[in-house]
């Protein structure tokens, strides 16, 4: 979101606004778009980042919440007939419907950091549809995005991301590149869903499951985590050591724990 002349952040909408016209022509290269991509932007703002994509896209769909914005966003951008602009909520926007079986969708985007979290939660069930995600996001999700196992930011959020995508952090933008300036560094980030899953779940709700009780308590071992749900001769049978704690599983561990469990309980 870059910030548009007469328009404070608000602060509901988790809004920082990026002005560091460096950092906008880093991550549009990052991107790499190509005419007649089809890339979806949220939180557009003024629309930095939305033109340095459709000067080479020709079309473009932004996503934005904050009303105030869109016309600022639509006049800035007037030169470019095929920007569609959706006023909506991203965390509820339908991102598949903008795909067809022919073309896949594009996301990027600033993402409010009050929401990133779920907001990514929201694209990865509509992986399938979506090309790659890059973001712009608080410094720690993107560590927590990218973390491998036995990293101590390596949970919940890892697993499920890293099930659906391979994750790459890029590079870091410092506090001074928004207005107003968070208190904290920021990252992009990029997110490439598979097109065949490395290891592939036979329930995803099973799977979320397994991840979510295995991380609720992450200094405890697996056995204490997993209590009434695996005991010993289940870990046997899965080869996994219960002694170990949560964040030494890497993402095929939680899947084999996952399948098991589904055909344990039926």
């Amino acid at each position: 979101m870059s910030k548009p002349q007469g328009h404070k952040a608000r602060k509901r909408f988790g809004q920082n606004f990026l002005h560091d016209h460096g950092v906008i022509r880093r991550i549009v290269a990052c991107i790499g778009p190509k005419k007649g991509q089809r890339l979806v932007e949220i939180g557009p703002g003024k629309g930095a980042l939305t033109e340095g994509i459709i000067s080479v896209t020709e079309r473009m769909d932004v996503v934005e919440l904050d009303r105030d914005l869109i016309p600022i966003l639509k006049v800035n951008l007037f030169r470019y007939p095929d920007l569609t602009v959706h006023e909506a909520d991203a965390m509820k926007f339908d991102f598949t419907s903008l795909a067809t079986d022919e073309q896949s969708i594009r996301v990027v985007g600033n993402l409010p950091y009050n929401i990133s979290t779920p907001l990514i939660f929201h694209l990865l069930s509509q992986a399938s549809a979506i090309e790659d995600m890059h973001f712009m996001l608080q410094k720690e999700v993107v560590d927590r995005l990218a973390a491998r196992p036995g990293d101590s930011l390596y949970g919940r959020l890892s697993v499920m991301a890293q099930y659906y995508c391979a994750v790459e952090s890029l590079f870091i933008v410092g506090p001074e590149s928004f207005d107003p300036a968070p208190k904290v560094d920021s990252a992009i980030v990029r997110m490439t869903p598979y097109n065949t899953l490395p290891f592939p779940v036979e329930d995803i709700k099973k799977l979320e499951d397994v991840v979510r009780i295995g991380f609720q308590q992450r200094r405890k071992t697996l056995r204490n985590n997993y209590k009434g749900v695996l005991d010993n001769n289940d870990f046997a049978a899965l080869d996994i050591d219960p002694g170990l704690r949560p964040e030494r599983l890497d993402v095929g561990d939680f899947v084999r724990i996952a399948n098991y469990v589904l055909k344990k309980d039926v």
